[in-house]
């Protein structure tokens, strides 16, 4: 894979123009463009999206929707157009909230002459259920590996194994064999279920390997016009993650031992066995309906025969809200801070902030782009993306009119001054060509995901454009600097800390925001609309 990104790259730098059909008058007008956008103008919007008045920028909340009021005052002073719902900046996002009550919920084991019940949350924690507030369901379990079929990799957990009425436990994520295209894809929390059901399976038990990311997210769903959330799955009638603690108990009298499951599932060869236990799943929920705001705004492109067709860039605008001390909740306590408010400055203050100033510059130009650019602000990324997937189904413009989607998840450089940039999903479309000459012209060298175990392609909003076959892409930094961010991914992210008293290289932000806007500009003045590469996965029906 390298080397075919490499090759593209270099064919790419051969070309200093922005985009072949691109005049001098066009590069001249661009980059004169990238110049409005200023350091003071990304603080200040960062530092109101900060505010604790704001309680976290959690969808539902008072707080968030002043976020969102914020966001289309900005775009409506600068004469951006309205594109939301009946011309307004707003598209409602109707979501349901799944709460677990733990001390109503249980979770026991059973085999003849023993029974042990688990405990809440030392061994196990309830995923919540967006479609039922009380479920029982009593089975025997099988483990079923990873719980993924992909007929294209000839692979087949459930192959040999009778999964109907029983409740299946499985390992999160997916094999490290998996090229980390079809890894994202296949883990996914909604499509192991789907998978789950399809084989017959009624329950869903969880179980991380030790050294794996922790992703219990989803405690959310958008909903569907007749009410119905979008990815819930009700086969599966009950659904937890067990600790180490709790998988422990599952796997005794089992062919394997845990820990050689483990082993076994690292190595890229998981196995599938009944388990000695019937399980017991009571799990009751409360649910909360609301409505969040996805901001919309446009500028109608010049081009007769283009301005039908639109670059989308997207930049979310909740965060995580306050840290209650619940048991599991991802807005984190910091050590040592009294602050409960996790108030998201990097995560997204700064992606909101640059594509504010993204959109400035674009009305600073004197001439619109050839294409139409659309400015999409979601909801609900922290989540399950509610926002942007809700958006990609029921677009507020023809969905064919999309014909590429940028997305800024905290903006590059302002952790740290970084010189290069990671162009997530680079190796799926030519997209990958007008980052290169953005790059080039803003001075950032370009180097492919040195953590594809992440699956960061999957994990954020370009990604239900992806599924609706829309080539997207996800501008973060690149690989200097990292010893930096990975502390700061250990002491601040998700937590209060992530503030506007840490350290932020504001000027780093105005270059990385010049670079995105190019890029965008770029694929408005191309004649030819972005491709998926031939044969690639996610241009295929199977990765739709």
């Amino acid at each position: 894979m390298r080397s075919s990104i490499l090759a593209l790259w270099l064919g790419a730098f051969a070309s200093c123009a922005l985009a072949q059909s691109a005049d001098s008058s066009d590069r001249a007008a661009a980059q004169a463009a990238i110049k409005t956008i200023r350091a003071d103008a990304i603080r200040a919007h960062m530092r109101f999206l900060s505010d604790d008045l704001l309680g976290g920028r959690f969808p539902g909340t008072a707080g968030h929707e002043i976020a969102a009021r914020y966001v289309a005052t900005e775009l409506e002073g600068m004469g951006v157009q309205p594109a939301g719902e009946h011309g307004t900046w707003f598209q409602k996002v109707p979501c349901r909230r799944g709460a677990p009550d733990a001390m109503r919920s249980s979770i026991s084991l059973s085999r003849p002459g023993e029974e042990v019940a688990l405990k809440d949350p030392e061994d196990y924690w309830y995923y919540s259920d967006v479609v039922r507030t009380d479920s029982l369901v009593e089975a025997p379990v099988v483990f079923v590996g990873y719980g993924i079929t992909a007929p294209e990799m000839h692979y087949d957990d459930y192959a040999g194994i009778d999964a109907r009425g029983k409740i299946v436990a499985l390992i999160s994520n997916a094999p490290p064999t998996f090229p980390s295209s079809q890894a994202g894809y296949y883990a996914e929390l909604a499509r192991k279920s789907r998978n789950a059901v399809a084989h017959g399976a009624v329950g869903r038990l969880e179980i991380f390997l030790p050294d794996d990311d922790l992703d219990i997210s989803g405690d959310g769903d958008w909903l569907e016009r007749d009410g119905t959330p979008h990815n819930a799955v009700p086969g599966i009638r009950a659904w937890a993650w067990l600790k180490q603690q709790g998988a422990e108990k599952l796997f005794e009298g089992a062919p394997m031992s845990l820990d050689q499951v483990f082993a076994e599932a690292r190595a890229g060869r998981p196995h599938a066995f009944p388990l000695a236990w019937t399980a017991k799943m009571h799990a009751v929920n409360a649910h909360e309906s609301f409505e969040a705001s996805n901001v919309v705004g446009k500028i109608t492109g010049s081009d007769p025969h283009l301005r039908d067709q639109y670059v989308v860039y997207t930049a979310h605008i909740d965060h995580l809200g306050v840290h209650t001390g619940a048991e599991g909740e991802r807005c984190l306590a910091a050590e040592g801070s009294k602050d409960r408010i996790c108030h998201g400055t990097m995560d997204n203050a700064s992606g909101v902030a640059g594509l504010l100033e993204i959109a400035r510059a674009y009305m600073r130009l004197p001439v619109a782009p050839r294409r139409s650019i659309l400015f999409l602000f979601p909801t609900g990324e922290e989540d399950m993306f509610e926002g942007s997937d809700y958006f990609a189904h029921f677009p507020t413009i023809p969905a064919a009119a999309m014909v590429a989607d940028i997305n800024i998840d905290m903006l590059p450089g302002m952790i740290y001054a970084c010189r290069d940039l990671t162009i997530e999903g680079a190796e799926h479309s030519t997209l990958i060509e007008n980052a290169t000459r953005a790059a080039l012209l803003t001075g950032y060298t370009l180097s492919p995901d040195n953590m594809p175990q992440m699956n960061f392609f999957v994990r954020s909003d370009q990604y239900p454009f992806v599924l609706q076959g829309v080539p997207a892409v996800m501008v973060r930094r690149g690989v200097d600097g990292n010893e930096v961010a990975r502390k700061w991914l250990v002491t601040r992210y998700h937590t209060p800390l992530d503030n506007m008293e840490q350290p932020i290289e504001y000027e780093a932000g105005v270059r990385s925001a010049g670079m995105i806007f190019l890029m965008g500009y770029d694929v408005a003045q191309q004649e030819k609309r972005p491709t998926w590469n031939p044969n690639d996965f996610y241009g295929r029906p199977a990765g739709k």
